[in-house]
């Protein structure tokens, strides 16, 4: 059976509902101080990627553009748009590899994590490098020493959370997933 990268099923809808909650709540209390003003490590992006790779780009965009939304919302009485496109384009791209990887049939080795992980640092690079300044520029005047700085920051801790901590749950999910062909007639 082929994963289709923008079909959305109950079970997507149901992890978006989830994943954007549990994103809002890690956004706003689990963060760790990188020292850059306004930049954290989230853990909130780890548990958006292993959305992302479980159920698509369409999934992961949902979860961490809704998820990040509400955060500032409540946070600060309204969202820093450009940061909340380029979180749901970070978590887009992570769900790109979706249909390459096979956590559901009980599998994530060694090539999957590689998988998993060119896609978030290629994802957290165009993110938080290119888009997040760029918008930050045209939306809201910043100044480009200050935003492209906080970029570079979010890329890499943003590639850390997702790294880290988006492994190890794919990991820790693959494990309670059957094998494909586990189960045979005896």
């Amino acid at each position: 059976m082929s994963k289709k990268l923008f079909e959305i099923k109950t079970k997507t809808i149901v992890a978006i509902g989830l994943g954007a909650a549990l994103f809002t709540l890690l956004f706003m209390f689990v963060k760790i101080p990188t020292g850059i003003p306004e930049t954290q490590i989230q853990t909130a992006y780890g548990v958006g990627a292993m959305f992302a790779a479980l159920f698509g780009p369409v999934a992961g965009f949902l979860i961490a553009f809704i998820g990040h939304a509400l955060s500032d919302a409540v946070q600060y009485g309204s969202p820093w748009w450009s940061w909340v496109v380029s979180s749901g384009i970070s978590c887009f791209i992570v769900g790109l590899c979706y249909p390459k990887l096979h956590v559901e049939d009980g599998e994530f080795g060694k090539k999957d994590m590689i998988l998993f992980n060119v896609y978030q640092i290629v994802a957290n690079a165009l993110a938080w490098i290119l888009i997040s300044p760029v918008l930050d520029i045209v939306v809201y005047g910043e100044p480009a020493s200050l935003v492209f700085t906080q970029g570079v920051v979010a890329a890499i801790s943003n590639a850390v959370s997702m790294g880290v901590i988006g492994t190890v749950l794919l990991k820790l999910y693959a494990g309670t997933r059957s094998k494909k062909g586990s189960l045979s007639k005896g």
